[in-house]
């Protein structure tokens, strides 16, 4: 069945709406709480997923790619549970995450300002006032991770399939829409092809994050593509040396089959140096 991904803007109500969807489809609802619980497994520790969960990169120092590594990490996660199938993956721009897969059905929950703050105060038993300035603080980061790490607008609305004013509309209705879209034949058609597109998507993060915690190398933003464990590897970097380092991280991943690299040696201090 199609996967199920949620964007939501805080106080709209979207977390409710995730659990009956959930509990109606049987689906798997993976939320912050379920990545807790797998974080472990992929050698994540629960403070460092808060620290990067949602929250655009940096990649200048060690610890800033540090981080990127870990927030590749939750990605592999949710891309374990995309591949699985019967998933809500709630938040963390899965929608962009999994661009390009048929059988995603992309929701986007928004409301009146006004009464997310209320909404929001009444929940958490919190000032209004303070409700408000959360309120905005959390839109300014979640637009802002999208935005750095997906490069597209958290508000265009072609970037969703359907969107929800909760405002407007009850619960209920929501649920009964959105359980009749996941029914749409185009949505169960493209579940064989999405499936190779996700096992893709999962040896690149795998390669992004080696390559990311790798000592021997200083980060580049590589292009990585990948199909049938075939990898083009192609970017600039600093030496002939990181070069063959990179080349080794890539190839010593599991899945990884052949490595066509055009990266380019570029003598970025040297070249600083003469200016």
């Amino acid at each position: 069945m199609a996967i199920i991904t949620i964007s939501r803007e805080m106080g709209t109500g979207a977390y409710f709406v995730a659990q009956e969807l959930a509990k109606k489809l049987k689906y798997t609802l993976v939320d912050g709480p379920r990545l807790a619980d797998c974080a472990g497994q992929y050698g994540l520790s629960v403070d460092m997923m808060q620290m990067v969960d949602e929250k655009p990169p940096s990649y200048n120092t060690v610890e800033d790619r540090e981080r990127a590594a870990f927030l590749n990490t939750i990605e592999l996660i949710l891309l374990d549970f995309a591949k699985k199938g019967n998933v809500i993956l709630y938040g963390r721009g899965a929608q962009d995450l999994l661009e390009g897969c048929g059988n995603l059905l992309r929701l986007r929950f928004v409301a009146d300002f006004e009464e997310r703050v209320e909404r929001f105060a009444e929940r958490e038993w919190i000032d209004p006032d303070l409700a408000q300035e959360l309120i905005r603080r959390s839109d300014h980061q979640r637009g802002g991770f999208i935005h750095f790490y997906f490069d597209r607008d958290w508000y265009d609305p072609l970037g969703y399939d359907l969107t929800f004013n909760t405002s407007r509309l009850s619960q209920g209705a929501i649920v009964d829409a959105v359980v009749a879209a996941v029914k749409d034949p185009q949505l169960k058609e493209a579940e064989q092809w999405a499936a190779d597109l996700i096992e893709n998507a999962i040896l690149v993060k795998r390669i992004q994050t080696a390559l990311l915690r790798s000592e021997e190398l200083e980060y580049r933003p590589f292009q990585i593509e990948v199909e049938d464990g075939l990898v083009s590897l192609s970017g600039y970097i600093s030496s002939e040396r990181e070069k063959q380092a990179a080349l080794r991280v890539v190839s010593a991943i599991s899945g990884v089959q052949k490595v066509a690299e055009n990266l380019h040696v570029v003598n970025y201090k040297a070249y600083k140096e003469k200016c």
